[in-house]
């Protein structure tokens, strides 16, 4: 763990009481541990049909969160988003090879899993439906509505959390930076690799570039995930993959799970290369922003390799997705085509939202100090 002390992230929510924090955490924090411990049992599906008990504890916390989170129930939303999106989590994951004990795969095709996974995406998905105007979207000029979203997004304007991460984050604020964003960017782009199965067609071929450009050529010193193990490094900090998994809050984790259930879903997919669209795009000038930060303090050039990195090679892709994926695939469905421009705003609020909770840890964090 890094040099600067943290509380857990259950603990940093704002909520109604601090009796209803110590409830809230110790419910959720018993009840994962249940989960974890599920995970690794051998014959988890017969062992749970002999013995249903031994996942008593783990349904009531999902039974509880599920209306907290996503329905308007009493009790700290925060505390039981989190605990919801750690789970679906830990089963996504299940679907990338680590590299570690195969036993811990055990599991991958449960049913009990399974139904888990559905039970909380089902009601979570509506839930981050709502935030959007669904119907405004399937009205629109869906290449003229993409082509202005482009535009705005390549540059746009410095926001309050902005100007905070480029003049007054300090550089425990930075490493804790690195911290949460190590859970994706050392592993990145592997839900763009589950897209890849199937006919080959013009679309197919730019997220095979986008693809192979990511993991470096197939070149592991080239990959872009080793260049953030070597601003970790600078550091001195873990570069394992997970090291950091309990500072990050649940909007990032909602970010990755997300990618999981579009690339997941054919059905989906449309709307998963409208999210990419945007992350593409987006990168650079958020990445800006944390070079900014950066050279303030005086950071060597290997503490900003990876921002670095994007921010000279992200234009470029987002004018991929842009020129020869969204448009083309606007033209090959033009039925659905409006499920880009909902991928995309999707992923645009669900990074803002994502950007703005980093920020408050941040806070939180220097603030401890």
């Amino acid at each position: 763990m890094q040099s600067i002390v943290v509380s857990s992230p259950l603990t940093k929510f704002k909520v109604n009481s601090k009796a209803e924090l110590k409830t809230e955490v110790f419910k959720y924090d018993e009840a994962e541990q249940q989960f974890i411990a599920l995970l690794t049992l051998e014959d988890l599906d017969k062992k749970l049909a002999a013995q249903p008990e031994i996942a008593v504890d783990f349904e009531i916390a999902i039974a509880r969160a599920i209306p907290v989170a996503y329905e308007g129930a009493s009790g700290s939303s925060n505390a039981a988003h989190l605990f919801l999106q750690r789970v679906l989590y830990r089963i996504n994951r299940l679907k990338l090879f680590w590299y570690d004990d195969l036993r811990h795969y055990t599991n991958e095709r449960s049913y009990y899993l399974r139904k888990i996974r559905d039970r909380i995406e089902e009601v979570w998905q509506q839930w981050e439906l709502s935030q959007l105007d669904v119907e405004a979207l399937q009205k629109l000029d869906v290449k003229q509505a993409l082509i202005e979203r482009a535009k705005s997004d390549l540059d746009p304007p410095l926001t309050e959390d902005s100007h905070y991460i480029r003049e007054e984050m300090t550089e425990a604020g930075y490493r804790h930076l690195l911290a949460i964003a190590s859970l994706d960017g050392l592993v990145e782009a592997s839900q763009l690799s589950r897209t890849l199965g199937g006919v080959s067609n013009e679309v197919h071929s730019v997220l095979t570039r986008l693809l192979v450009e990511e993991y470096g050529g197939g070149r592991l010193a080239r990959k872009h995930s080793s260049h953030f193990i070597t601003m970790l490094a600078q550091f001195q900090m873990h570069t394992e993959p997970e090291a950091y998994f309990d500072l990050v809050p649940w909007e990032i984790l909602a970010i990755i799970n997300h990618s999981f259930l579009l690339t997941e879903r054919k059905l989906c997919f449309l709307r998963y290369i409208g999210g990419l669209l945007y992350a593409e795009l987006s990168v650079p000038a958020a990445f800006k922003n944390y070079r900014a930060a950066a050279d303030r303090l005086g950071l060597q050039a290997d503490a900003t390799a990876y921002w670095d990195l994007h921010i000279k090679v992200d234009e470029l892709h987002g004018r991929w997705m842009l020129d020869d994926a969204a448009l083309p695939l606007a033209d090959m469905y033009p039925d659905q085509a409006w499920e880009i421009v909902l991928g995309y705003d999707q992923g645009k609020f669900m990074s803002d939202r994502a950007g703005a909770a980093v920020v408050r840890s941040i806070r939180e964090v220097e603030a401890s100090l």
